[in-house]
Protein backbone atom coordinates (compact mmCIF):
# COMPACT_ATOMS: atom_id res chain seq x y z
CA UNK A 1 0.00 0.00 0.00
CA UNK A 2 0.73 3.58 -1.12
CA UNK A 3 1.96 5.62 2.02
CA UNK A 4 2.52 8.46 -0.43
CA UNK A 5 -0.92 10.49 -0.81
CA UNK A 6 -1.30 12.12 -3.96
CA UNK A 7 -2.41 15.99 -3.89
CA UNK A 8 -6.13 15.28 -4.93
CA UNK A 9 -6.16 12.10 -2.19
CA UNK A 10 -5.08 14.43 0.29
CA UNK A 11 -7.80 16.54 -0.62
CA UNK A 12 -10.75 14.10 -0.43
CA UNK A 13 -9.15 13.04 2.81
CA UNK A 14 -8.91 16.23 4.67
CA UNK A 15 -12.63 16.95 2.69
CA UNK A 16 -14.02 13.43 4.22
CA UNK A 17 -13.24 14.78 7.53
CA UNK A 18 -14.54 18.30 7.44
CA UNK A 19 -17.63 16.78 5.89
CA UNK A 20 -18.04 14.06 8.53
CA UNK A 21 -18.34 15.96 11.37
CA UNK A 22 -20.91 16.62 13.33
CA UNK A 23 -21.00 20.47 13.15
CA UNK A 24 -21.15 20.65 9.76
CA UNK A 25 -24.65 18.49 9.39
CA UNK A 26 -26.03 21.08 11.49
CA UNK A 27 -24.78 23.60 9.43
CA UNK A 28 -26.28 22.36 6.36
CA UNK A 29 -29.36 21.61 8.92
CA UNK A 30 -29.15 25.69 9.87
CA UNK A 31 -28.96 26.62 6.17
CA UNK A 32 -32.11 24.66 5.07
CA UNK A 33 -33.86 26.03 8.06
CA UNK A 34 -32.55 29.90 6.73
CA UNK A 35 -33.52 29.05 2.84
CA UNK A 36 -36.71 27.69 3.67
CA UNK A 37 -39.09 31.29 4.25
CA UNK A 38 -36.61 32.89 2.07
CA UNK A 39 -39.31 32.58 -0.79
CA UNK A 40 -41.79 34.77 1.31
CA UNK A 41 -39.00 37.30 1.45
CA UNK A 42 -37.54 37.22 -2.24
CA UNK A 43 -39.80 38.49 -4.79
CA UNK A 44 -38.24 36.27 -7.51
CA UNK A 45 -38.81 33.01 -6.19
CA UNK A 46 -38.37 31.01 -9.22
CA UNK A 47 -34.68 32.49 -9.65
CA UNK A 48 -33.76 32.21 -6.09
CA UNK A 49 -35.19 28.96 -6.88
CA UNK A 50 -33.12 27.79 -9.86
CA UNK A 51 -29.99 28.85 -7.69
CA UNK A 52 -30.36 26.98 -5.04
CA UNK A 53 -31.07 23.88 -6.71
CA UNK A 54 -28.08 24.06 -9.18
CA UNK A 55 -25.67 25.48 -6.00
CA UNK A 56 -26.92 22.43 -3.95
CA UNK A 57 -26.87 19.90 -7.10
CA UNK A 58 -23.34 21.12 -7.75
CA UNK A 59 -22.16 20.39 -4.22
CA UNK A 60 -23.78 16.97 -3.46
CA UNK A 61 -22.45 15.75 -6.86
CA UNK A 62 -18.39 17.21 -6.11
CA UNK A 63 -18.92 15.49 -2.87
CA UNK A 64 -19.91 12.42 -3.76
CA UNK A 65 -16.69 12.35 -6.18
CA UNK A 66 -14.47 13.16 -3.17
CA UNK A 67 -16.46 10.84 -0.97
CA UNK A 68 -15.45 7.74 -2.76
CA UNK A 69 -12.14 7.96 -3.65
CA UNK A 70 -11.48 8.44 0.57
CA UNK A 71 -14.52 5.11 0.80
CA UNK A 72 -11.99 3.40 -2.13
CA UNK A 73 -9.28 3.75 -0.32
CA UNK A 74 -10.82 2.53 2.75
CA UNK A 75 -11.95 -0.41 1.10
CA UNK A 76 -8.75 -1.34 -0.29
CA UNK A 77 -6.57 -0.71 3.18
CA UNK A 78 -9.16 -2.85 4.68
CA UNK A 79 -8.77 -5.50 2.25
CA UNK A 80 -5.18 -5.58 2.51
CA UNK A 81 -5.36 -6.34 6.05
CA UNK A 82 -7.84 -8.92 5.44
CA UNK A 83 -5.24 -10.41 2.69
CA UNK A 84 -2.32 -9.98 5.43
CA UNK A 85 -4.53 -11.75 8.35
CA UNK A 86 -5.84 -14.77 5.71
CA UNK A 87 -2.24 -15.23 4.57
CA UNK A 88 -0.92 -15.67 8.31
CA UNK A 89 -3.68 -17.71 9.10
CA UNK A 90 -2.79 -19.72 6.33
CA UNK A 91 0.83 -19.94 7.52
CA UNK A 92 -0.34 -20.89 10.74
CA UNK A 93 -2.83 -23.94 9.57
CA UNK A 94 -0.11 -24.97 7.08
CA UNK A 95 2.52 -25.83 10.45
CA UNK A 96 -0.09 -27.21 12.07
CA UNK A 97 -2.14 -29.13 9.42
CA UNK A 98 0.50 -32.12 10.01
CA UNK A 99 -1.48 -33.03 13.20
CA UNK A 100 -4.83 -32.01 11.51
CA UNK A 101 -4.84 -33.31 7.77
CA UNK A 102 -8.18 -31.55 7.07
CA UNK A 103 -6.07 -28.15 7.43
CA UNK A 104 -4.79 -28.68 3.65
CA UNK A 105 -8.11 -28.13 2.39
CA UNK A 106 -8.88 -25.29 4.43
CA UNK A 107 -5.28 -23.57 3.92
CA UNK A 108 -5.56 -24.47 -0.11
CA UNK A 109 -9.19 -22.60 -0.20
CA UNK A 110 -7.67 -19.65 1.72
CA UNK A 111 -4.67 -19.27 -0.16
CA UNK A 112 -7.08 -18.94 -2.93
CA UNK A 113 -9.33 -16.35 -1.45
CA UNK A 114 -6.05 -13.95 -1.05
CA UNK A 115 -6.43 -11.38 -3.62
CA UNK A 116 -9.76 -12.51 -4.88
CA UNK A 117 -10.80 -8.98 -4.99
CA UNK A 118 -8.44 -8.06 -7.78
CA UNK A 119 -10.31 -11.06 -10.06
CA UNK A 120 -13.56 -10.92 -9.41
CA UNK A 121 -14.30 -6.93 -8.49
CA UNK A 122 -15.66 -4.66 -11.30
CA UNK A 123 -13.20 -2.07 -10.84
Amino acid sequence: MNEQLGPFDRFASVVSKFTSRAWFFVLCVLLVVLWAPSFLILPSFDTWQLIINTATTIVTFLLVALLQNTQKRSDDATQHKLNAIAAGLCDLMAHLSDDHPQLHRDCAQLRKAVGLENHESAA
